[in-house]
């Protein structure tokens, strides 16, 4: 038997509202994929528990910045462009310099500025955490023709 036209009308009608509904279903739960923005510089902030004082510095991407007795690397820095919710990371290394002054790596790994608490680097003397990331810094690059 011939559907009327009324059941045709009312099955396309169902059909568009069903392809709305999963459309909007999967926007929901998997949101489209925020593109991340390499940056040049790592802004890492550290502690020193014996005096108390808290300092802020930049290292470029592939340079080695001492931080007391520690030397900070960061590889990479990612954030997010101003329209997108702020996911900041950093793959860096930290190695530490022993009083007998051997280098010992004591960090390898991620770290995330909106959670400074999940990897950040604990020393008995010094912490560091990741702050920001950022395309430029007042300091200079650091001289790569000089490493070579």
């Amino acid at each position: 038997m011939a559907a009327s036209h009324s059941d045709l009308s009312m099955r396309r009608r169902l059909s568009s509202a069903m392809a709305f509904g999963i459309a909007a279903f999967s926007v929901a739960v998997f949101p489209a994929h925020a593109e991340r923005v390499s940056n040049p510089v790592a802004v890492f902030s550290g502690i020193d528990k014996i005096t108390g004082r808290i300092t802020t510095f930049d290292v470029y991407i592939g340079e080695t910045v001492q931080f007391g007795a520690l030397q900070v690397t960061p590889r990479v820095c990612y954030s997010r462009d101003d329209t997108e919710a702020p996911k900041t990371t950093t793959f860096v290394e930290v190695d530490e310099i022993t009083l007998d002054r051997k280098i010992r790596r004591i960090f390898t790994g991620w770290m995330f500025a909106d959670s400074p608490g999940l990897n950040a680097v604990e020393h008995p003397v010094y912490d560091v955490w990741l702050q920001s990331c950022k395309a430029k810094s007042d300091l200079p690059p650091p001289d790569t023709a000089a490493a070579q």
